[in-house]
């Protein structure tokens, strides 16, 4: 939408503070995208957010339903689409508390694209009237040069090494893969550990938990320590995951061996499937469900259960040592330009 002359300006809004820095760092040089923060959702705020942008169109992701922002939106005739819609049971429940509200504020959307069936299915049936489904925008991901990235020095210092990474983790889930790392070191004296946690703010703590298991642990902002004798490197850094995904064969997506997070577990592992490697999962992922189904059925997924699970499927694929599955990815790549050109279409009908 950049490209398109006809657009004067985009404005992207989000609520946290990493989530800012994102945006700041990649589109700080195009003079047609801005940041703000999204005012809080009370009429007053509301209202003066709406008449100082004055959108021509507002388009609201996955599960953002802000309600006075959507009635004001739509009492102003700003056309609003929904787009890679995702309603979870239980936030289906809480709006079925307040029926004749949630109506209200679904009929209100021109356009809901869904990136599931059960998130269409609860749609219908809170009020929303226009609803399509062509599948998960999350597939539809852009192609990211690599190369560009990874210091050649420390490129160089791995070379050697069985490297597999651990993405998105949460609380305890560092330690079991720290675990993990201690029994496949037992086969392979020459693993590298690329722990990816999902808040980088814990990284200094993860790096003392991990080091009081008698673990050499590097920083990523300290790269240049790495040698031949470092077993784990925490990544405290957002947005630089692709590059250790690329440099991976095997991944482990986190927030799924959780216990206290069953009912909101789960992480993206579609960036990782993208880039042909093979992922390991725990039993809870009920925020991607349909994401690891799909995955599951291309063959390039595992559940696994616990850190002994994980080693020793680890250890059978570095036994194995196959390539990367580059026919899956490009499946998978083809999938997800199908759903964002359909996508597209879809928002084009309402840029006047």
């Amino acid at each position: 939408m950049k490209k398109k002359k006809k657009i004067d300006k985009i404005l992207i809004t989000s609520i946290t503070l990493s989530s800012s820095k994102i945006l700041e760092k990649k589109y700080k040089a195009n003079k047609k995208i801005i940041h703000q923060f999204l005012p809080l959702d009370i009429s007053i705020f509301t209202n003066k957010f709406l008449n100082h942008w004055k959108p021509n169109l507002s388009i609201f992701i996955d599960s953002e339903i802000w309600p006075n922002l959507i009635l004001q939106a739509a009492s102003k005739k700003i056309p609003l689409l929904l787009i890679n819609a995702r309603i979870t049971e239980k936030s289906f429940k809480r709006w079925q508390l307040v029926k004749n509200f949630s109506k209200k504020i679904f009929e209100k959307f021109d356009l809901c694209i869904t990136s599931n069936k059960e998130s269409e299915n609860f749609l219908k049936t809170l009020g929303a009237k226009n609803i399509k489904n062509y599948g998960n925008l999350k597939f539809a991901q852009a192609k990211t040069n690599l190369n560009e990235d990874l210091d050649p020095y420390f490129l160089n210092k791995i070379k050697n090494r069985k490297v597999w990474c651990a993405a998105s983790t949460h609380p305890t889930e560092e330690i079991l893969c720290a675990k993990s790392h201690l029994i496949i070191k037992k086969k392979f004296s020459n693993i590298l550990t690329i722990i990816i946690p999902r808040h980088v703010e814990r990284a200094e703590k993860i790096k003392n938990e991990l080091s009081n298991l008698n673990l050499k642990v590097v920083l990523y902002k300290n790269l240049s320590e790495i040698n031949e004798n470092t077993d784990v490197l925490i990544i405290d850094a957002y947005g630089e995951s692709l590059k250790f995904y690329n440099i991976s064969k095997y991944i482990f997506v986190g927030k799924s061996l959780v216990k206290n997070l069953a009912t909101n577990s789960g992480q993206n592992p579609i960036e990782a499937a993208k880039l042909g490697c093979k992922i390991f999962h725990g039993p809870n992922v009920i925020n991607f469900f349909e994401i690891y189904k799909y995955l599951n059925n291309l063959g390039i997924t595992k559940e696994v259960k616990n850190s002994d699970e994980l080693s020793l499927s680890l250890v059978e694929e570095f036994k194995n040592n196959k390539p990367k599955n580059v026919e899956i990815a490009a499946k998978i790549q083809n999938y997800g330009e199908n759903i964002f050109n359909n996508v597209v279409v879809e928002i084009k009908k309402y840029i006047k």
